[in-house]
């Protein structure tokens, strides 16, 4: 019997913030009070990654957007996951539809960084989603489908990955795909982790929804049996990511 799955909220800050709105984020974090039921992890840019550890409270986690394949070498502007460790932190997001789209990322890159990542000792939020012209062609599992592929062949440990499920057309448009729509996807995402891994994998591991969240759709969203929480852009950068965080209690 494996165990209820921990609900979890990320904030991915993205390229937003300097020292004086990250202090207003880490304010209402602090008033907040936290969640003992919810993983929450922030996610800043890498120049304030140490600032936010050493002011956030409430056991809020702190994540880097983004890491590279190798442990150190000529990769100017890169940083990896050694760097991510010794700054004290656990969790990085790989895979984000950003990283996909407008850097170039392909799936086999995607792939070895997270391979490393998890090698190195982090726990990794593996993004992956559809773009609108793939969900009107009905490809929305096979591009799903394909991008996890790229990591259950590299026979990863499911026990350090969250999965982020973000349309890419939902993601910061407004539009957000429907509870029902949300549900199928976790749920079919679900069933190819059980065919290509394991029942036990495909029971424990978390599937999170990215893509237009807001405290408003938020509670409606938590109540699908397979959305395990939820992966934040803007919203989070505001008093009403609190909302998002407790969208179960």
């Amino acid at each position: 019997m494996v165990a209820a799955r921990r609900f979890v909220v990320g904030g991915n800050w993205k390229m937003n913030g300097d020292h004086a709105t990250i202090d207003g984020i880490i304010a209402f974090l602090n008033q907040s009070g936290g969640n003992s039921d919810v993983d929450i992890i922030v996610s800043p840019p890498a120049p304030y990654l140490t600032y936010v550890k050493e002011h956030i409270k409430n056991n809020i986690l702190v994540a880097a957007q983004n890491c590279y394949k190798v442990a150190k070498g000529a990769f100017t502007g890169e940083i990896s996951p050694a760097m991510i460790k010794d700054l004290g932190l656990q969790w990085v997001i790989l895979g984000h539809s950003e990283r996909r789209h407008v850097f170039g990322e392909s799936d086999c890159l995607i792939a070895e960084k997270t391979v490393h990542a998890l090698e190195s000792g982090l726990n990794v939020i593996f993004c992956i989603g559809e773009k609108l012209d793939e969900r009107e062609a009905g490809k929305t599992k096979e591009v799903n489908f394909r991008q996890l592929q790229a990591i259950v062949d590299k026979k990863v440990d499911w026990s350090k990955i969250v999965i982020a499920y973000e349309p890419v057309w939902a993601i910061g448009t407004g539009k957000t795909a429907s509870p029902e729509q949300a549900q199928e996807a976790h749920e079919s995402i679900r069933e190819f982790l059980k065919e290509k891994v394991s029942q036990d994998v495909a029971a424990s591991t978390r599937i999170i929804y990215g893509g237009s969240v807001t405290a408003d759709n938020a509670a409606e969203l938590g109540k699908k049996g397979d959305i395990d929480g939820f992966l934040v852009g803007g919203a989070s950068l505001k008093p009403d990511f609190v909302k998002i965080i407790n969208a179960r209690s």
